[in-house]
């Protein structure tokens, strides 16, 4: 059950973020320019790639890589393929988890790595055999960590992770709001200079500011009822989201925010791109799960008793190609099964700040939701 009293409660919500989460969303734009920065002083700027590379591909461990290939490759678009590649391993530990390269890699690819630890073995062992195959590596991780010696070792670039005081007081969720913005701003920095995205020194100031906007809408002294995240954690509490998105930057925004929702809080979360979502999460919103399916029961025992688990939509909308958008039917599909609607459109601005508004505002609910149940 959600403690919604909590959410009105400054004092109380700092006392229930043992994992610092809040701080980290509210310290994203903080943690992009420190994190331009240290890219900057990693010397990304002076680089002069010898043309945009075959593919690229990325590796690390649990949501934090995964989230910026599906981020990074959504910017870059079809120019060069950005892969993820997934571990292998017998448990989710750092000693455990290894990585291989793609048999056809080889120089005119680009091997990026990012992680908050940086003691994983088998990151080292993946810079050494791309350095064999002469694969040319950048890392994003810890300073002082054992992967930038091996990163180094192998002639690779090794920016620092931009971290806090606080990261070290319990380990780092793959899904933090701190955790993504340090690890994915110094690759937007270096894929701008191999001409894979946009996304200038400019681009990212604007980014950070928009992070800081958001801090101030969506930050724990600010009210329910005039908090957009609050409000979103709210609506979601007890409920199945199904969240769909339209628009280039929602989707990797909407992937994001399940996971944020799975990791942190505990709440189940399905994920679709609007048209599809109305044929994929039809005959959902047409069973046991739409709200209309099972009336309240007068006679249940509402204090020894649970609610019903029942859908909620929530769409998660940025500028659709060419004026298009299947908003109106969404609404309507959700409605006419007396499925309510939560809705999120950025302001007007760049891709990747309206891209860094969704993903505030959802990472900021997904904290709430998580502090208020308890998880």
């Amino acid at each position: 059950m959600l403690d919604e009293p909590l959410l009105d409660s400054p004092e109380r919500l700092t006392d229930a973020d043992r994992r610092g989460l809040l701080r980290g969303a509210a310290e994203a734009g903080a943690r992009v320019r420190t994190a331009a920065r240290h890219a900057a002083e990693a010397g990304v700027g002076d680089l002069k790639p010898d043309g945009r590379p075959r593919a690229v591909l990325i590796a690390g461990p649990g949501a934090a890589a995964t989230h910026a290939a599906d981020l990074l490759g959504t910017l870059a678009g079809a120019g060069s393929p950005v892969t993820r590649l997934a571990p292998t391993g017998v448990a989710p530990a750092a000693g455990a988890l290894r990585w291989e390269l793609p048999g056809w890699t080889g120089s005119v690819d680009l091997l990026l790595i990012t992680t908050p630890d940086g003691t994983e073995p088998g990151l080292a062992l993946l810079a050494e055999q791309a350095y064999r195959r002469g694969c040319t590596v950048v890392a994003v991780a810890p300073a002082g960590s054992p992967l930038s010696e091996s990163v180094n070792g192998s002639h690779g670039l090794f920016i620092p992770m931009a971290t806090a005081p606080y990261d070290h007081d319990e380990p780092l969720a793959g899904a933090a709001p701190g955790v993504l913005w340090a690890l994915l701003t110094p690759l937007l920095a270096l894929l701008d200079r191999a001409g894979l995205l946009e996304a200038p020194p400019a681009a990212v100031e604007k980014v950070a500011d928009r992070l800081d906007r958001i801090a101030e809408r969506c930050g724990p002294a600010i009210v329910t009822y005039s908090n957009p995240a609050k409000t979103l954690a709210a609506e979601l509490a007890d409920s199945l989201p199904l969240i769909w998105t339209e628009g280039t930057s929602a989707g990797p925004a909407g992937r994001r925010f399940a996971a944020a929702l799975a990791e942190l809080s505990g709440t189940p979360a399905v994920v679709a791109e609007l048209p599809e979502a109305l044929d994929a999460h039809g005959t959902l919103l047409a069973g046991r799960l739409a709200a209309g399916a099972d009336p309240d029961d007068f006679f249940r025992d509402r204090v020894e008793e649970a609610p019903a688990l029942h859908a909620r939509v929530v769409l998660l909308r940025d500028r659709p190609l060419g004026g298009l958008t299947a908003a109106p039917a969404a609404r309507d599909l959700a409605l006419g099964h007396d499925t309510p609607i939560s809705e999120l459109e950025p302001e007007a601005g760049g891709e990747l700040e309206t891209l860094a508004e969704l993903i505030a505002i959802t990472d900021f609910a997904a904290v709430y939701l998580a502090l208020a149940s308890g998880a």
